[in-house]
């Protein structure tokens, strides 16, 4: 007699590459709207085992995961698990995993391509071309340039690393703040924000959301940067401070940002929006069909492997494989 098959709970939109890599494995139950989620979990909640997490709007904290008695693993889509409770996770026994590597590239490509537009303001050079302004009149010369300018990276993970790389390519001086020196790397560490934002022109943010990086950009940081400063946020919308930015960019303490990335997206805040000497992308990183896909495919590699008895291929540091015994709640 075969196996029984496990449940797979599917959170977020039915992905082609998800739902078809899981089918055959696996039951995979959908996450049904608010309304009908009581009965859900008294009824489909003891049977799950695994989830698959193909969104970062929906929070599964402690209290959602405990309705799930049984789960021992979760899947997540992206590199960043914020919507996640890892730590609540590990310390009952559940395995998380995220995508990392198959990302990085695109997401560093996607960076070098806000830096550019910000800084030689390229998205507004194209509106004024659009507009039917240049048969009057040139556009005007950009305020900034990469030359003679320093990058300051906030992160250096491998995403960070990749960043560097292509502005070392293009004879951009980087330095680097992280919580500890990255291995392996040979750019200065700076072990004090406050002190790289002095020293550089441009700060690039690439480092994990949560808490502990919450509002890590704030005013104090923003001053620092001075007023030939630019922000560009890769990261998560909560590491930087959105009404002190808004405020610095307004009062022009800092030249510009490019951001990729909101507190509460897909809102994006009016005063942001009319601002003509920012950039603003719809949370592009990794946003291309092709490196959407592998993504995916990740998710369902993470979770066809745990089925099979072997460890997962990219469990996060809170969850370490194998999981500690799951404690009861």
């Amino acid at each position: 007699m075969a196996a029984e098959k496990a449940d797979v709970l599917l959170i977020g939109p039915p992905k082609r590459v998800i739902v078809n890599g899981l089918t055959g494995a696996f039951n995979v139950v959908k996450l049904p709207d608010a309304k009908e989620r009581d009965k859900f979990f008294s009824e489909s909640g003891p049977r799950v085992r695994a989830m698959a997490v193909a969104v970062t709007e929906e929070r599964v904290d402690g209290p959602f995961m405990t309705r799930f008695p049984r789960l021992e693993i979760i899947a997540s889509f992206g590199v960043g698990y914020d919507h996640i409770d890892a730590a609540w996770a590990g310390a009952h026994g559940i395995t998380v995993t995220n995508t990392p590597d198959v990302l990085t590239e695109e997401v560093a490509d996607t960076a070098i391509g806000l830096l550019l537009c910000t800084v030689r303001e390229f998205p507004q050079a194209e509106r004024y071309l659009r507009a039917g302004k240049w048969p009057q009149k040139n556009y005007p010369l950009s305020k900034a340039t990469l030359r003679d300018r320093t990058v300051g990276m906030v992160g250096m993970g491998r995403i960070g690393q990749a960043i560097a790389q292509r502005l070392a390519a293009m004879h951009v001086p980087v330095v680097y703040h992280s919580r500890r020196p990255a291995v392996g790397v040979s750019y200065r560490h700076c072990p004090k924000l406050i002190d790289m934002a002095r020293e550089v022109d441009i700060l690039m943010v690439i480092t994990p959301g949560g808490a502990e990086t919450k509002n890590l950009i704030n005013a104090e940081v923003l001053r620092a940067l001075g007023p030939d400063g630019i922000l560009i946020n890769m990261a998560r919308g909560s590491v930087v401070d959105e009404p002190a930015l808004i405020k610095a960019l307004q009062e022009k303490t800092i030249l510009s940002a490019g951001l990729d990335v909101f507190a509460r997206e897909p809102e994006v805040p009016a005063e942001l929006i009319a601002m003509d000497h920012v950039v603003l992308f719809p949370h592009l990183g990794s946003a291309s069909v092709a490196t959407r896909e592998k993504m995916d495919q990740l998710v369902v590699d993470n979770l066809l492997a745990w089925g099979a008895g072997k460890p997962p291929l990219t469990p996060v540091p809170e969850t370490p494989w194998p999981p500690k015994q799951r404690k009861q709640s």
